[in-house]
């Protein structure tokens, strides 16, 4: 993981139980729709890495470490195995799952948008890579298992958190490398953006918080009829004009 968080092994340990998760969740999938141990074990490690892939893709920094780092790839292809043995058990456990998907969310947005900013890109093209980064795998998954992308098919808050914690990165790299304060601070700063979007994504799903839809309206605006009115309304000003200059000339 890349920037201060990344110079932590707890974090680092953190990460892989994350990449984990996502990589257990999207084979949960998988097995929900009766695909094979291949395919199973393809869609844990394309959800657990996909994001990093199109991170590293968009950067030019290649080989991606989706299929460079060997921890990274272990991680993501046991997880496939464990989730196609104990699929059972480990759809019981909802709100771990969630809680550490949402973990995984939080660390790859501010992984992702780190990353950009050490490639030198602007802050709002290193959000819009924090946000491939956390939200890529995911998408890798829906389209390779034929279905609507979590991102729309979920109304709870999900993509709005990552951009929050992007945006909140922005600032806080920024901030640090301008001396406002030194990278231990910068460091629980990250921490603390994380726990930011893991509480956004938790508190959606257990309050049903979603975002307003397109304004609720019964009839559309009648442009014709002020178009009509407004052309009435000139020919009336034209005519009194003209009136008024007839009336001067006979004086």
């Amino acid at each position: 993981m890349e920037g201060a968080l990344g110079d932590n092994i707890f974090f680092l340990v953190v990460e892989y139980i994350a990449m984990g998760c996502c990589g257990m969740v999207g084979g949960m999938w998988a097995i929900r729709k009766n695909y094979d141990i291949f395919a199973i074990i393809t869609t844990s490690w394309l959800t657990a890495l996909g994001g990093g892939i199109v991170r590293d893709v968009l950067l030019g920094a290649l080989p991606p470490v989706g299929i460079a780092d060997r921890g990274f790839v272990f991680t993501g292809l046991a997880s496939g195995v464990i989730v196609a043995f104990a699929h059972l058990e480990i759809d019981e456990w909802k709100w771990l799952m969630l809680t550490l998907d949402a973990l995984a969310l939080g660390l790859f947005a501010v992984n992702g948008t780190a990353k950009g900013l050490d490639f030198h890109m602007s802050g709002m093209a290193s959000v819009f890579l924090g946000m491939a980064t956390a939200l890529g795998g995911g998408l890798i998954r829906d389209m390779v298992l034929n279905q609507v992308p979590v991102i729309v098919r979920d109304k709870h808050w999900y993509a709005l958190p990552a951009a929050v914690g992007c945006v909140l990165t922005v600032f806080v790299v920024k901030a640090q490398r301008a001396g406002c304060f030194d990278v231990i601070t910068e460091m629980i700063l990250d921490t603390l953006i994380v726990v930011l979007v893991v509480a956004m994504r938790l508190m959606s799903v257990k309050f049903d918080l979603t975002l307003f839809g397109a304004m609720n309206r019964k009839s559309p605006i009648k442009i014709s009829k002020y178009r009509r009115h407004n052309a009435y309304s000139r020919k009336i000003s034209d005519k009194a004009i003209k009136n008024t200059e007839k009336n001067n000339q006979n004086k």
